[in-house]
């Protein structure tokens, strides 16, 4: 077994509660991410003599744990801190070894709610959030919002950096606080989901992980907030998303497109949750937000029997509706694939060509993917498979690369035309 590899995955699945309970003891999330850090480094040093311990998630949260007091003692300003710290937790060096290995959401939430305080630009807390709740790389954060890995890199560090400038506690908002902070917190749990549900990177498209954590934050914040209709909107979009899981890739890994998948796959016990929160979320507001409006999209792809039978005129007019109050270019490529199935590929090619012309679509590899299929449906086959070619170039994946050159080539080959995009372009 790559050991290297072992840590890196153990990094990806216990560092956000490691960093989250740490933050919460020490109060300060910066320094709890370097003890994290420094714990796995430690791993990386003594497991290749001793091996993996049979639960690695303790061990980590105890070394991580040492190396605070062993701050603590170094610290000058935080001499007289030293004892009360090891006082005040005696006997826990033995409990939290335990503590590691179970679930405590109000620390992850706590710490959510922490780094989409509002002294951060909305920018800065997706960043902030999505890196360590995520336990991405900078790089892959980057990727996941079409910008540069230096910028990624300047918001985490600004980000960590106001928040210890206005001595933020690591602590959840009061009842007063929470419905100004709670939109912030719904960005950044879609974000985390949609990393989830398509892969920025790495070697599987679908990261379940990220995905089911970021459904139960939901689902805690809708115990919190009975009487906030984007918070049921987002539940029942991730839980609609989610329930397509078991067919969004095949054996190979290769993703599978939406009129390929066999629906009888489909997690139905998450259909039917989820449209019973987008129920809650009607009962609760007109017109819809956001949320609301992509999750009643994916509802009208949910209620389908099969491809063929889905009310696309029922979902371009809910893309409709969210491009009146949302300005992203991935909506408006996602209403172009609506538009293909009601008005024609003529009328869906026109409305992707704004986008050629959208820095933030530079290098976003679905625009390719959908107007490759759409100009292999009008029969330029030539232009179609220019278009899927620079799609996999830019293609995050292997998978998905490997796709894309497959659809390249099927354009090439005229009585293999057709077909839609090769990947669902995740609704945001």
């Amino acid at each position: 077994m790559d050991l290297r590899k072992s840590v890196e995955a153990l990094w990806r699945i216990e560092a956000p509660q490691l960093i989250a309970t740490l933050a919460r003891r020490i109060g300060s999330l910066d320094i709890a991410e370097d003890l994290v850090s420094e714990a796995f480094v430690s791993a990386l040093e003594q497991w290749p003599a001793d091996g993996i311990p049979p639960r690695p998630g303790a061990w980590l949260m105890k070394t991580a744990w040492h190396k605070a007091i062993d701050r603590a003692r170094r610290e000058e300003t935080a001499r007289r801190k030293a004892p009360l710290l090891v006082a005040g937790h005696e006997g826990e060096l033995a409990d939290v070894a335990d503590e590691a290995l179970d679930p405590i959401p109000d620390d992850l939430l706590t710490m959510v709610f922490t780094t989409c305080h509002p002294v951060l630009s909305p920018e800065s807390r997706v960043a902030l959030t999505l890196r360590l709740f995520g336990g991405l790389t900078t790089d892959e954060v980057a990727r996941a919002f079409l910008v540069p890995t230096a910028t990624i890199g300047q918001r985490i560090s600004r980000a960590k950096r106001t928040l210890a400038e206005a001595r933020v506690p690591i602590e959840a908002p009061s009842a007063g606080e929470l419905p100004e902070r709670l939109r912030a917190v719904l960005d950044v749990l879609y974000a985390i989901f949609n990393e989830g549900y398509s892969a920025s990177s790495g070697t599987n498209l679908v990261r379940a992980d990220l995905a089911v954590e970021a459904m139960r934050m939901g689902r805690v914040l809708a115990g919190l907030s009975p009487t906030e209709p984007e918070v049921f909107g987002l539940v029942a979009l991730m839980e609609l998303q989610a329930s397509r899981f078991r067919t969004r890739v095949d054996a190979a890994g290769i993703p599978v497109r939406l009129e390929d998948q066999d629906r009888r796959l489909w997690d139905r016990t998450l259909v039917e949750h989820g449209l019973s929160m987008l129920d809650r979320a009607f009962d609760l507001a007109r017109p819809l937000g956001v949320f609301s409006l992509q999750a009643a999209i994916s509802a009208c792809h949910a209620r389908a029997a099969t491809f063929a039978v889905t009310d696309w005129v029922a979902i371009l007019a809910l893309y409709d509706a969210l491009t009146q109050i949302t300005r992203s270019p991935v909506v408006e490529l996602n209403r172009a694939v609506a538009v293909l199935h009601v008005d024609g590929p003529e009328a869906a090619l026109a409305t992707t060509r704004p986008l050629l012309a959208d820095r933030r679509m530079a290098d976003y590899h679905l625009l390719g993917a959908v107007r490759g299929d759409i100009l292999t449906r009008l029969g330029r086959h030539t232009e179609a498979a220019a278009e899927l070619e620079r799609a996999a170039e830019l293609a995050p994946t292997r998978q998905e690369r490997q796709l894309l050159l497959s659809r390249m080539a099927q354009a090439l080959t005229p009585h293999n035309a057709g077909g839609q995009s090769s990947k669902e372009p995740p609704a945001q």
